[in-house]
């Protein structure tokens, strides 16, 4: 059995991806959430059944049984792990779990624009991809 509860698939060339990423390392202290950054040399979607454009088009996670989790709910998963749950429960509610999974998809797609600012060095964070 896996030593983390969900593996966080981030774009590690996204500067919002990159601060989730940082704050939950922080608050991580027992090692719950494995990271892995799908714009590393050694990372192949394939090996989880997804593609590469899957991947960079809406935040994905791992779970032990190798199940795949998407958008909010691997939010939803990984404060969980981390004892943080309680901030993210309302995204879960059954009134409530459709609009922000609504406000997920429109934020996957402006994402792009958004970490702008920053000089890209890779086509992850160029509009369009």
């Amino acid at each position: 059995m896996a030593e983390w509860d969900i593996k966080m698939l981030h774009d590690g060339q996204c500067p919002i991806c990159s601060r989730e990423v940082a704050m939950l390392r922080r608050k991580d202290v027992h090692h719950r959430i494995a990271f892995e950054d799908i714009t590393g040399p050694d990372f192949d979607a394939g090996r989880y059944g997804l593609t590469q454009a899957a991947v960079e088009g809406r935040m994905h996670g791992v779970l032990p049984d190798g199940r795949i989790v998407t958008g909010v709910e691997v939010f939803r998963r990984t404060y969980r792990a981390i004892g943080l749950g309680w901030l993210v429960a309302p995204t879960g509610w059954p009134v409530l779990r459709w609009v922000f999974d609504g406000l997920y998809a429109v934020f996957a797609k402006v994402r792009p624009w958004l970490g702008r600012k920053r000089r890209c060095e890779t086509d992850t964070c160029r509009p369009g991809r």
